[in-house]
């Protein structure tokens, strides 16, 4: 009987111990989960709005660089666009300017009122002509005594002519006229040659 109280008394305390350590083991405080930093959240923030910034940045120049294109593109075409129709209306220009060399400067002398009158109105339609031409940016090329210039120019012959630099203009065959900065045809001139070296062109 007492072997067995014993072992009672015994047992008893082995199971409660084993009751206490589940419980503490139950109600252990949870680990936290883990969460981002505030300063690499910061860091992740600030990244993102330079990234932003740079593509706005980005935007606004290839914008401003569209804007600009299509200014000129437009620009251009109110220039230019006459280019071809300019160039056909060239040979009314040429066919006034021959009627008017066409008649010997004696027999305008001599000429009676009518003929005067009809080459004062050639010359004077020529000169109007000239003058609607150039309000859409088509000028006529002065070259004679200039330079040659391969760009403006078209040389036909040579003159030898001593007295002047060499590659001077020193007759225009045809005249040339020009579009905005563009040649729109060039004069067909004769150059001089055999004389000094003309000068180096400034720039």
């Amino acid at each position: 009987m007492n072997d067995q109280e014993h072992t009672s008394a015994q047992s008893g305390p082995a199971d409660g111990g084993e009751a206490h350590e589940s419980s503490f083991a139950s109600t252990a405080p949870q680990s936290p989960t883990s969460e981002p930093e505030p300063f690499t959240e910061l860091e992740n923030l600030y990244a993102e709005n330079a990234g932003l910034k740079d593509k706005v940045l980005r935007t606004l120049a290839e914008m401003e660089n569209l804007r600009r294109r299509t200014e000129r593109e437009v620009a251009d075409a109110k220039t230019y666009g006459v280019t071809n129709f300019a160039r056909d209306m060239l040979t009314v220009a040429d066919n006034l300017r021959r009627a008017i060399d066409s008649i010997p400067a004696e027999l305008r002398d001599s000429a009676d009122a009518g003929i005067k009158t009809l080459v004062e109105g050639i010359d004077l339609t020529e000169r109007d002509f000239l003058s609607r031409l150039t309000k859409h940016g088509v000028k006529k090329l002065e070259p004679q005594g200039q330079k040659f210039d391969p760009n403006l120019h078209e040389a036909l012959f040579e003159v030898p002519n001593p007295d002047v630099p060499t590659g001077t203009v020193l007759q225009v065959v045809e005249a040339g006229y020009s579009i905005g900065e563009r040649c729109l045809r060039p004069a067909k001139v004769g150059v001089a040659r055999g004389g000094p070296k003309a000068p180096a062109a400034e720039g």
